[in-house]
């Protein structure tokens, strides 16, 4: 594989505008769970908003530049985390709390959490992705050390696995199918973010329509919490936006936020 500087500091620009661009579409419609009819954005021309998607990964940046890659692990991470990160709610607090108990990573994810499934981890995933281009492997490998902080051995930690490495690999690779299946390779089969996929690759495939596949797999999820917040649909609504959209990227964009929940990720 090759990729010469020029065109890796393009990608990496194309993706802090374009985590801008979903975080400010996104934001107005979060927490909502039945589905959007949204044509473009609701705020004003050239207001970008704050996003904790877009910054905790400035954190990030700041510890490997600090430590180092290689002396960078979950533990690590997790002393940033007290550090840095002012935001106390849901998986966030539960990790601080549990590692200022002395529990270390992952248990500080583990321990009476019942945000282990959320979002929160996979949402921060690019900038593993722009640190390894090209390197789904490494790029997985250190989004689980992250996602470990403040969800454990959660499907939040699978989900931001699989989001990193598709993300790696896009650095080189435009099939969207072909990043869907290196993405998976990275996760257990069994994974509940797994089985989403596979549905959602089912529907596309089978020509159902964009909604009712969103419906199936919310469905499919019910069983494992009533919120807005789950990743394994929410990862599964984002793929919905890469497929339906046929690589349009606004069409993309508007598509997976039509799916409501969690929808400035």
């Amino acid at each position: 594989m090759k990729l010469n500087y020029s065109e890796y500091k393009d990608k990496v620009y194309a993706c802090w505008v374009g985590k801008n661009i979903g975080g400010t579409m996104g934001t107005p419609y979060e927490g909502r769970r039945e589905t959007q009819n949204i044509t473009g954005f609701a705020t004003e021309p050239n207001v970008i908003l704050p996003n904790d998607d877009l910054d905790l990964q400035l954190v990030w940046l700041h510890a490997v530049e600090s430590v180092g890659p290689y002396g960078l692990d979950s533990k690590k991470l997790g002393e940033f985390w007290l550090s840095y990160i002012t935001p106390f709610w849901n998986e966030y607090g539960i990790g601080k709390v549990n590692m200022k108990r002395g529990l270390v990573p992952p248990l500080s994810g583990d321990y009476e959490n019942t945000w282990s499934h959320s979002n929160g981890a996979w949402i921060r995933t690019e900038i593993w992705a722009s640190l390894a281009p090209a390197s789904p492997d490494t790029a997985a490998k250190y989004a689980i050390e992250d996602a470990m902080v403040d969800h454990g051995s959660g499907e939040g930690t699978i989900a931001a696995a699989f989001v990193a490495a598709m993300q790696s690999a896009a650095f080189v690779e435009k099939n969207i199918r072909t990043l869907i299946e290196i993405g998976l390779s990275k996760i257990p089969a069994e994974s509940r973010v797994a089985q989403s996929i596979r549905l959602l690759i089912s529907c596309y495939e089978s020509g159902v329509p964009t909604m009712e596949a969103r419906e199936r797999i919310l469905k499919q999820n019910e069983d494992i919490g009533d919120g807005w917040f789950e990743a394994p649909s929410n990862v599964a609504y984002a793929v919905l936006g890469l497929l339906y959209g046929e690589g349009d990227f606004k069409k993309s964009m508007i598509t997976a936020i039509n799916c409501g929940d969690d929808t400035d990720c």
